[in-house]
This record gives C-alpha cells, structure tokens and sequence, in this order.
C-alpha cells in the first residue's frame, strides 16, 4: 500500500501520519513538547525538542505500519523562528515563538519611522511582533553574531534540514510569506526589508512552491535515505488546502492555539484590508506566477491558549474536554464577557500592548459563567474578522468550514453559527492540517 507520511509540527506537539491514496488515515502518533516562559510577553521553544518529538512520532507510526512512505509532506506553525549553525547543524538560540512580544517597541518604533507602507504593500503584513523579521533582529542583536554559516528558518525549514542532513536550506511561499522579508507579489525576499532588519540573503532559504520537489531523506532511525519530501505549507495555508477551499470566496476558520480564518482570494492578490492580512494560500510547481494561489487572513492569538489558562492557571478544569459541559451548566454568561488579550489582540485590532480583561462578573458568577463567557469569546472574535471583511467591501462567505481542536464542541459550534448568520460546517476530519500537507505531497509525487 502508498502512503505518505504528514509531519504537522503545531505549536504544543506533533503529529505525524500516514495517509493512503483514497485519503484515508492509516496510522498516527502524536507527541507534546514543552513551551517556555522565560519572562512576561516572552515564549520559547527548544528545536531540538521539537526534532527529537518529530522522530518519536515517524519512529512510533512507521513501525506500526510496517513500511516506508513513498512521499513526505510537512506542515508547521508559522512565524516562528529557529537559528542554526550550518556546520554542525547545532541550534544557536531557542526558537521565538509566533507568540513572543518582546519586539512591540520595536515594532512601535518601526511604525513611527514610516516602514509600515514598505511592509503592507510588500509583504500584505502588519508591523507586530507575530512575525519573523523583527525575532531575527532581535537575535542578531541579542544572541548570534551573523556569519555566512548561520542559518535564519522557520520550523519547517528546521525539519528539513533535519531530514536532509543539512543538504537542503529551503523554505515554501507560504512560510515565507510570513516573515515579513517576503515580497509576496514578486515571489522573492525584498532587499529592501532584509536592509531594514540587518539580515543577509545567504542566511535565508531557498524558496520553493508548496508543491515540489524539496529534496530527499537521508537515513534516519526509521526512515530509509531517498524518500522525495514533496509538499510544504505553514499550518494555516495546509488547513486551506485539507478543507478542500479550492475556489475563490471559500473559507475556513482553525481553531487551535489561536484562530485563524482564511478566505480563498484566487490568484491576484487584493489591496491591503484594514485589520486584515493578505498572504499567499499556496504554489503548485508548474506555471509560475499563475499557480499562486493567494487569501485574506484574520489571525486571532488566543483560542486554544485560553483553554489552557482556564485548565492551568487558574485550575478550573482538569481536562480541556471538561470545558463545553462546565460551560453547559448555565443557560448564559449572565452578562460576563472575556477578552483573552494574553499575548496582545491581532486581527483586526492588532494591539500588541493589549492585555485580558474579565467584565461583568457579580456575585452569582461561578466556573460555569466563565467557561461559557471563554467559549464565547472564541466565536466573537471570529466575528470580528468577518465584519471586517465586509466592512472593506469584500464579499463575506457563504459558508465557513471549520476545523481544530475547539470544533468538536456543539456548543461553539452553534453559537459561531448563530453570530455569522451563516452555516458552520464541521470537517469530518479533524486532522485538516496534516492532510492538507499530504494532499501537496502526493500532488508533487503523482499519488493523485
């Protein structure tokens, strides 16, 4: 039997899996590794954490299965930023997180110097320290001198050159496009923004479609040497494409860690939104420029994240599955609202200095009020990436396919419904992401 082999490195674990030619999951593991909270604003993570979980994973499903894969495609969280040395293949500082603040002066600075223009219409960005380019400059500041064999990725390019053996330094577009060094309309990094952030091209990798030939294996613990790697895209763009939003106007909305809603925009890329992102969805190898796909993105920081605060900090659960039957105990929130700004507001308020606030709480509020208020939230901000997509004059979808984690409960399902006035369709795979990066693998390696 063919399969190919998914590697989704999310932002607490990951999962690898095997996926056969009609679709169909045959195996999969999944493994957590830790995230670290050095200061306030500040998230971390260990790549060799994260490496040493990819191989548990590949070792735990390959071994089940019996087989290697014919294929390899690898999906990730974005933004965040992982450097190396290119000659021992050692890491040269923790990975910053797409969740990490310690850049919002910067940020603020780089607004007021006017370099806000240069981005959005360069990268379809914001400035906020979501991103890659201000997280390089502050390592290159703080923890790495710059020569020519260090090496500047996000975890997707970390993995490869894992798998490769250091052979291959590349990238795809859509982990590119959020960098904010990436001109997404010209398809190369824009000089003008590596000057900006003191990075040099050779510290950078290739860029490829996401779809393609990236490179193959070499011999690893499980995995046979000369397995093709055929398929890259960051998370949120392999959600897009596991949902099946091939047309322009469909959308989706992850609700994992964070939230993020994508809307398929076709292949031109429109002019800035207000709150909103324009990134690029995906590239299939073959006719250039033409087989860019691009979207509107709302990316919302805190969905999953809040979960975890209501089950660790302040021990109101003990299992995140717990959550929707608290919540369920009560028919409202009697009036109490959650604003979970814990790492700042992104779309479409983009506030980094942003901060949670819990309002309306009485006497009579108990856990269930706020377990409800928490699973509203999730859906309100949702909302607010929608309004603002027809505040701009766009046309708002028809229907919005979601996936994740938080989707599984009926009960923010129903009430994501009732605040968008448009019907909410579960995916009947809650694995989008990774199938989404087998899907480009096998259309590269000719599965499908």
């Amino acid at each position: 039997m063919e399969v190919i082999l998914s590697i989704d490195a999310g932002t607490t674990g990951v999962r690898s899996m095997l996926v056969d030619k009609q679709g169909s999951i045959v195996g999969s593991s999944y493994k957590e590794f830790p995230q670290y909270f050095p200061d306030s604003g500040l998230v971390e993570h260990d790549p060799m954490e994260i490496w040493v979980a990819i191989e548990h994973t590949i070792s735990e499903v390959i071994q089940k299965f019996g087989s290697q894969p014919v294929a390899i495609g690898i999906t990730n969280q974005r933004e965040t930023i992982v450097c190396w040395d290119k000659e021992s293949s050692n890491p040269l500082s923790m990975a910053l997180v797409w969740q990490d603040r310690r850049t919002s002066e910067r940020c603020a600075q780089l607004q007021e110097d006017g370099v806000l223009s240069l981005v959005r219409e360069s990268t379809g960005l914001v400035l906020d320290p979501y991103f890659s380019a201000t997280k390089i400059e502050w390592l290159l500041e703080n923890k790495i001198e710059l020569s020519g064999k260090v090496a500047f990725g996000t975890v997707d390019s970390w993995i490869l050159w894992k798998l490769t053996n250091g052979e291959v330094f590349a990238t795809d577009v859509t982990n590119a496009s959020r960098t904010m060094l990436f001109n997404i309309h010209n398809l190369s990094w824009d000089d003008d923004l590596l000057e900006i952030f003191g990075v040099a091209p050779n510290n950078l990798p290739e860029v490829l479609p996401s779809s393609g030939h990236f490179g193959t294996t070499a011999k690893q613990s499980v995995l046979n040497a000369g397995i093709p790697i055929t398929g890259i895209a960051g998370d949120q763009q392999a959600s897009l494409f596991g949902q099946t939003c091939f047309t322009e106007g469909d959308a989706k909305n992850t609700y994992g860690t964070g939230s993020f809603v994508l809307l398929n925009t076709g292949n031109s890329c429109h002019d800035p939104v207000d709150g909103l992102l324009n990134t690029i969805a995906w590239s299939l190898s073959g006719d250039s420029k033409n087989s860019v796909t691009y979207a509107l993105e709302g990316s919302i920081f805190s969905t999953g994240s809040t979960v975890q605060w209501l089950r660790d900090g302040l021990e109101m659960i003990k299992e995140a599955s717990e959550l929707e039957g608290l919540a369920m105990k009560c028919d409202s929130t009697g009036g109490v609202f959650l604003v979970p700004a814990f790492t700042g507001l992104g779309s479409p308020w983009w506030d980094p200095t942003a901060r949670g606030t819990l309002i309306g709480i009485t006497r009579g509020t108990g856990r269930s009020e706020i377990a409800r208020a928490a699973i509203e939230s999730m859906a309100f901000q949702t909302r607010d990436v929608l309004e603002s997509i027809k505040r701009n004059g766009m046309t708002t979808p028809e229907k919005l396919k979601v996936d994740g984690g938080a989707s599984v409960m009926d009960l923010l399902m129903q009430f994501q419904a009732d605040q968008l006035k448009i019907p909410v369709i579960r995916s009947s795979n809650k694995e989008s992401t990774a199938m989404g990066a087998a899907y480009l693998a096998g259309l590269a390696s000719d599965v499908w």
